[in-house]
């Protein structure tokens, strides 16, 4: 073990712990960034050609934070010489693959990235009062440890599998791994897609392609309808300061309902593709009857392969009716969610938990207890809402953390930009207590 004390060690290299790294390099910060895979991916599996992130483009890894930073998207548009074409093309919305490109442009200026690290255990070493992160590489098996002040945790989440459709044989894939299989599930004559968000809108109409070759694609999805994508400016301001501290506040039974609710925010499906989706439906019936069937308010009660087939056993909500359908493979777009990594078991009691067994993130976004020393990156969506996942909000979320770590703002961290008061306004509180 090194006798370096690092500033930081940050756990996991996904856009936001990206960054965190991108946004410390020029502040001086110690700080090292593992992650257990060879380099530097996002979302491959789900990499459809002409698919678009669905936030602006200033939503990347540190302009909301440091505009004149040069690891912007503007900068490595500049670079690659896509600038002019960028702007010719008048779009907010850079592709998905742009995206991810630039990630890895950013990712490769960074030394301080160590791929092929997985960390197993971070433990506390009280003699010392720094955090122990042992990591073992992926593709030698050689054990590191690494000694940190503050640890930073940006695991990011992990793929959903609802319990019906678990463990199943045959073709049975999550969206994550969508790409790598799409040629099987074309080739396989009948795809049922299960799900209700953007993945699930993108897969269905990529496959769309396909029914002229004979194969049929039918969509399932829980939800009463297809919900597009608010995207409203006065929606869009509970991306804020203000509506983080509102929800943060919030008793947890009130947070679980809200988090039901507001899926739609930025679960949904953008509008546009919800619109293509249906033209291109209507410009395949002009031949005849499209082998496609969508059903809504519809739930996947069971699951089982006959070795050549599924049969779903599915549940009509509204209707409390069950039905059966059959398909030669499945489409799993059933979502991510965050989880508790294996590697905190050492020093769980100096973590806080909330009722539910999950890490009760503060709004500061640490977890330990008032100590400053573990923060949490887009693990944070049951106590911080609809800000945690979301790319525009990554880099105010890294100033803050850099503003705990070093005890000052090394970027302006703006706690005021909604025009709306999600809460009872101050002047009305102070103009009740008077009136007392």
């Amino acid at each position: 073990m090194s006798a370096r004390v690092h500033d930081v060690v940050g756990v996991g290299i996904g856009p936001f712990n990206l960054g965190l790294a991108c946004l410390s390099e020029p502040t001086g910060l110690d700080a090292v960034f593992l992650d257990r895979a060879d380099g530097f991916r996002w979302h491959h599996g789900m990499m459809i050609e002409g698919a678009t992130i669905q936030v602006p483009f200033l939503a990347d890894l540190v302009t909301m934070a440091d505009p004149t930073s040069r690891f912007s998207f503007v900068n490595w548009l500049k670079h690659t010489g896509r600038l002019y074409p960028f702007y010719i093309r008048e779009s907010f919305y850079a592709l998905r693959a742009e995206y991810d490109a630039y990630c890895r442009w950013a990712a490769a200026q960074l030394p301080n990235l160590h791929w092929n690290q997985e960390v197993v255990a971070i433990e506390h070493d009280a003699a010392l009062d720094v955090y122990v992160v042992r990591a073992m590489r992926t593709d030698t098996g050689e054990e590191s440890e690494f000694l940190a002040r503050h640890v930073v945790l940006g695991v990011g989440t992990r793929p959903v599998i609802p319990p019906a459709l678990r463990g199943l044989r045959g073709l049975a894939i999550h969206s994550s791994e969508y790409l790598d299989h799409r040629d099987a599930l074309r080739a396989s004559g009948s795809i049922t897609i299960v799900g209700s968000g953007q993945s699930a809108a993108e897969i269905y109409r990529d496959l769309l392609d396909a029914v002229g070759d004979g194969c049929r694609v039918d969509w399932i999805t829980r939800s009463p309808r297809f919900f597009p994508m608010e995207y409203t400016k006065l929606t869009l301001e509970m991306t804020s300061p203000e509506y983080t501290d509102h929800f943060h506040a919030l008793p947890l039974g009130m947070r679980q309902q809200l988090g039901r609710e507001q899926r739609s925010l930025y679960k949904g499906i953008s509008a546009d593709l919800i619109d293509d989706i249906y033209d291109t439906l209507y410009r395949l019936s002009a031949g005849g009857p499209v082998p496609t069937t969508l059903l809504t308010d519809t739930e996947v009660t069971n699951a089982a392969w006959d070795g050549e087939r599924f049969r779903l056993r599915l549940r009509h909500g509204q209707l409390d009716r069950e039905h059966e359908r059959e398909t030669a493979s499945i489409v799993l777009a059933t979502g991510y969610a965050a989880e508790t990594p294996p590697f905190l078991a050492p020093i769980a009691e100096r973590l806080d938990h909330d009722a539910l067994g999950r890490l009760e993130v503060a709004r500061d976004y640490t977890v330990d207890g008032g100590r400053g020393r573990v923060f949490v990156q887009n693990g944070e969506e049951h106590t911080h809402g609809l800000t945690a996942p979301d790319l525009g909000f990554g880099a105010w979320r890294n100033s803050s953390i850099l503003a705990s770590i070093l005890g000052r703002e090394v970027y302006p961290i703006e706690r005021r930009i909604a025009f709306q008061d999600f809460g009872v306004p101050v002047d009305a509180m102070a103009a009740a207590g008077a009136s007392r």
